[in-house]
């Protein structure tokens, strides 16, 4: 059986695992998050490192992409360099190639994707597959980097003004502690109250909400009107809090596996164990062709109204 772990600087509450046969092959995936707790979450590296198939990173990124070049996070960096031989991944690979195909499904089998769409976009960078194809689709895309990240209310109106504050800022960003860009911890459990009023009119002018689901949950109004979210990891628990606030419906990128999405890192982790080369040499289409052989499509919940 192959065993695939994604360590989480997420809160515990979130933990799950399953076991599933994928491609002939018999998997554990797992979830383990240590509440925010960074040298917790070195601990569990070395500990699994060389015990288990694959690893993922969640709670954080490794690398985030913009403009064709690659900024690597100080904190993610130094996780991933800690395991020594277990492959390591973030799910930026994904990030580039099954989120992009989400947003090309959605146009070829559905309508909830037109030109001239407004779409909230939390943070593009951290999920630069999905901004490009939902820009190349022609929607209106509102970038909300400054916004989530650093809590400076200027939307970005253009992917290239995006990438130029990207060249301008993440080199000094990736070099901050993660946790004062991204809730890790209990702050994924809790919600701002005071930016979620400040912040929903850029939800409730959006018809489409789209890209990591703590930045989403974070400043989350109390009551939406009927707009579609696309994301990452879902919980049962999430999925019914969003539609107790009024959302018509969630797409989630990663596929269910007995009631929840995982994230992207988790999914990598495992094309990564069923591929079994290192992380460095996989090509984008070589993901692309195992998601074809997986099967892998988005999972779409209507809520009831």
């Amino acid at each position: 059986m192959k065993r695939v772990v994604s360590v989480s600087l997420g809160s515990s509450r979130r933990d799950h695992r399953v076991q599933v046969k994928l491609l002939g092959e018999e998997f554990e995936i797992s979830r383990v998050g240590v509440d925010g707790d960074f040298n917790k979450a070195l601990a569990k590296l070395r500990e699994l490192d060389g015990q288990v198939d694959a690893i993922g990173l969640g709670g954080i990124d490794v690398y985030v992409y913009s403009a064709g070049k690659r900024y690597a996070f100080k904190d993610g960096l130094r996780l991933k360099e800690t395991v020594k031989i277990t492959p390591v991944v973030d799910g930026s690979g994904l990030k580039n190639t099954l989120e992009r195909e989400t947003v090309h499904f959605l146009l070829k089998e559905t309508d909830y994707i037109k030109v001239g769409t407004k779409v909230l976009m939390v943070s593009g960078v951290d999920r630069f597959g999905m901004a490009e194809a939902l820009v190349d689709a022609g929607c209106d895309v509102t970038f909300g980097d400054l916004i989530f990240t650093i809590g400076v209310p200027y939307p970005i109106k253009s992917l290239s003004k995006l990438e130029g504050l990207a060249k301008t800022l993440l080199p000094l960003m990736t070099k901050l502690p993660f946790r004062m860009l991204y809730p890790t911890g209990k702050k994924q459990d809790t919600r701002d109250d005071g930016k979620a009023k400040k912040y929903a009119s850029y939800y409730e002018e959006a018809e489409i909400i789209a890209g990591d689901f703590h930045f989403i949950k974070r400043y989350l109004p109390d009551r939406l009107n009927g707009q579609t979210i696309i994301t990452n990891t879902t919980t049962s628990k999430d999925v019914g809090m969003l539609s107790e606030r009024g959302v018509a419906r969630l797409v989630t990128t990663t596929p269910e596996f007995e009631g929840r999405s995982f994230g992207t890192n988790v999914m990598e982790g495992v094309l990564v164990a069923l591929l079994e080369k290192p992380w460095a040499e996989i090509t984008p289409q070589e993901y692309r062709d195992l998601i074809i052989r997986l099967g892998l499509k988005p999972r779409i919940i209507e809520m009831k109204s």
